[in-house]
């Protein structure tokens, strides 16, 4: 029985799907809910001339600021749904998603940790990696990964 479920929130479709279905289980064995979302690094803005430079603490707030907003939203559904939640906000800019949300989740004492996937192949996942790949690399609890379409 999972009585401490942490799920990657980010905002996209397959991390609404993960969430739907951590509610679902959050449900069914009274548990609680960490919402947890990691401020991701920041790719490199081009522009016609080059590289735009951008004020970096204005792009980071911003990002937390979205965080913080992505991470109301969700808790307010979940508190509606009747569950238990805690939300957590990570700023990791080193690329590690993947590794940093294991090591969060871990820190929680967190017994089940439910990510989305996109289930990218070949040439897609060379270029953009898998963050539930790192999880399923790092992680120290049993993962539940819910595939998008």
């Amino acid at each position: 029985m999972y009585k401490r479920i942490a799920v990657a929130v980010d905002g996209g479709d397959t991390s609404i799907m993960a969430l739907n279905e951590a509610v679902k289980l959050a449900k069914v064995m009274d548990a609680t809910l960490l919402l947890l979302h990691v401020c991701e690094e920041i790719p490199v803005v081009w522009n016609t001339e080059g590289m735009m430079p951008i004020p970096m603490e204005d792009v980071t707030k911003a990002l937390v600021e979205s965080g913080k907003q992505l991470l109301h939203k969700d808790k307010l559904r979940v508190t509606e749904a009747g569950i238990n939640v805690e939300t957590r906000l990570v700023e990791d800019y080193s690329g590690r998603i993947g590794a940093v949300i294991s090591e969060e989740a871990g820190q929680w004492l967190a017994d089940l940790l439910v990510i989305g996937t996109h289930g990218r192949k070949g040439l897609d996942h060379l270029l953009m990696g898998s963050v539930a790949e790192g999880v399923m690399r790092t992680a120290s609890m049993p993962v539940l990964l819910v595939r998008g379409a």
